[in-house]
């Protein structure tokens, strides 16, 4: 049985990115790209004015002048003939600096009246001027592979005209709950039923961290059914279950995949809440067992699964942000298995505080929605105090 961090290394290093494809721009926020991608040309394109204003030659008002206005050039448009001295042409942001000037000054420091404009303050050359290639340069990368694209990066590429990028492909993810006491959200919960809500929790974290969940439903406690709906989820990029993987009579998902080849690398890991959590491969494909218990069901892909699906997208960061932080209470704890507590974190003068989000028990629903961050409670430590540091997964 793995430890908490050998369990994970075994995950990671078994999973590989998969397939490119090229996706509209607008469809890639939150993609990661496949390839480098260079400037196909300067940004500015060329010289061109940060400011509304005036166009002028400084050294006809190095401490401020008249000067007789030559023109009109809002954006859009460009000037050819070059501008003469003491003159200035009135120039819109954006617009490309006319030939023979190098400065701009903005209106607020001029007056103008009739055809002539009066500049109140000291020009310096390159005054208020953005100059061609001042941001990026042709030839230049400047999003390399790898990169995640959020709204700044789809901007960029919006810039050089990009209207298809190359971006990891998404990973489909099937989902299967098993047991005869599940029913599905919507129908009557008989007697001994409870409603299947670890499908749509699961669905929702494959979607949270970009995949794409394939709802399988779900496999009644026999062999045939278990098999035809593992046969079908086998089809997808990643596969995870949920239940069914204990040593119960009636829990025969590990037997099953064995008979459709699929090679386990682990059935449990040495973790609380979360022990009976498995991971296997089928032609490299990754497969997933996951506790029936909802709240193990959340915490075990939170930490085994979604570093996984990160790594496949192409992400380079796969893992939630570990910070220390100081306890707030007691947590009772006996040596031998890697804990996972429910925490909420607040920051006081630079310093991370964590508190139980509630009863830790397993049952408890509600303590995961109140819940900011994992502590993970190393398998050595036991009794922790108040006071005393912790790792901390930080989930918002």
């Amino acid at each position: 049985m793995p430890s908490f961090e050998e369990a994970r290394k075994i995950i990671l290093d078994s999973v590989v990115p998969l397939g490119v494809e090229k996706v509209e721009i607008l469809t890639a926020t939150g993609r990661v790209l496949a390839e480098d991608i260079a400037a196909p040309w300067d940004m500015p394109l060329w010289d061109n004015t940060a400011m509304d204003g005036y166009a002028v030659h400084a050294v006809d008002c190095p401490g401020g002048g008249t000067l007789k206005l030559a023109g009109f050039l809002p954006a859009g448009d460009h000037m050819i003939a070059e501008v003469e001295r003491g003159t200035a042409v009135k120039i819109m942001t954006g617009a490309p600096i006319p030939p023979g000037v190098d400065a701009v000054v903005p209106y607020e420091e001029t007056e103008e009246q009739d055809d002539r404009v009066t500049i109140k303050t000291a020009v310096k050359p390159g005054d208020h001027i953005r100059f061609k290639g001042e941001d990026v340069r042709s030839g230049e990368t400047v999003l390399p592979a790898g990169t995640l694209l959020r709204p700044s990066e789809i901007s960029m590429l919006a810039s050089f005209g990009k209207v298809f990028v190359p971006v990891y492909r998404r990973a489909r993810v099937a989902i299967l709950s098993t047991g005869d006491e599940l029913v599905e959200p919507g129908e009557a919960l008989a007697p001994g039923k409870i409603i299947n809500s670890n499908s749509l929790a699961l669905a929702a974290a494959v979607t949270q961290a970009g995949g794409i969940p394939v709802m399988l439903g779900i496999a009644r406690d026999n062999r045939e059914s278990l098999r035809e709906k593992l046969v079908e989820g086998l089809r997808a990029d990643v596969l995870i279950t949920s239940a069914g993987v204990s040593a119960g009579d009636c829990d025969y998902v590990r037997d099953v995949l064995t008979e459709l080849m699929v090679v386990q690398a682990f059935w449990r890991v040495d973790i609380k809440p979360g022990r009976p959590t498995a991971f296997g491969l089928r032609d490299g494909k990754p497969i997933f067992s996951l506790p029936g218990n909802p709240v193990s069901s959340l915490l075990t892909f939170e930490e085994f699964v979604r570093p996984a699906l990160l790594k496949m997208m192409g992400h380079s960061r796969v893992l939630r942000p570990m910070v220390k932080a100081t306890l707030q209470m007691d947590i009772p704890k006996k040596p031998g298995r890697v804990n996972f507590i429910r925490v909420a974190v607040t920051q006081e003068n630079g310093e991370f505080l964590v508190q139980s989000a509630g009863k830790q028990d397993t049952g408890f629903l509600k303590t995961l929605l109140l819940a900011d961050g994992i502590a993970v409670i190393p398998a050595e430590k036991q009794d922790l105090r108040a006071g005393d540091k912790v790792d901390v997964h930080l989930l918002d």
